[in-house]
């Protein structure tokens, strides 16, 4: 069953996602428009049959994995000799309804041999500023702090 939507002409590029209930608790399985699903539930259902992802969960996930995609998208084309990559978050919720996010806090961790640390600054930069479109919308609700750690692996 899809709902169609009459005089939404959103202009631009546009995304769409449909979820549907799964008829028992809080547990829903949402589609993307590539065809993917994820599993969504709440943290109310202890079933293990209704486990997914809540919503907020998501929205970290989505907001990290947006920035990774940048960051590692522009070290390597910057030919640093990455081994290893991610993207850790934490947030902070308010404790009455609707519990928005009051802090985000975003840590990449670069693992390779001779990174440069300008080349991390600045790829987190620009996935800040100019390509993460979940950073530039959540960031006008909520402060998000950025941190960054290299370990360096040696050669070969």
């Amino acid at each position: 069953m899809k709902i169609q939507q009459t005089g939404f002409d959103p202009g631009g590029m546009t995304m769409g996602a449909t979820v549907t209930w799964k008829r028992e608790g809080l547990a829903f399985a949402g589609t993307a428009d590539t065809g993917l699903t994820v599993d969504l539930a709440s943290a109310l259902d202890i079933e293990p049959s209704l486990a997914g992802f809540r919503p907020m969960e998501m929205m970290a996930v989505g907001l990290a994995g947006c920035t990774a995609m940048d960051v590692i998208s522009i070290l390597t084309k910057k030919r640093q000799d990455i081994r290893d990559f991610q993207v850790n978050i934490i947030t902070r919720s308010a404790e009455e309804h609707p519990h928005v996010w009051t802090a985000v806090k975003l840590e990449y961790v670069v693992a390779g041999h001779q990174i440069d640390p300008a080349a991390v600054e600045r790829a987190i930069e620009l996935s800040r500023e100019k390509y993460c479109p979940a950073q530039a919308m959540i960031r006008q609700a909520v402060n998000i702090e950025h941190s960054y750690r290299i370990v360096e692996t040696g050669g070969s």
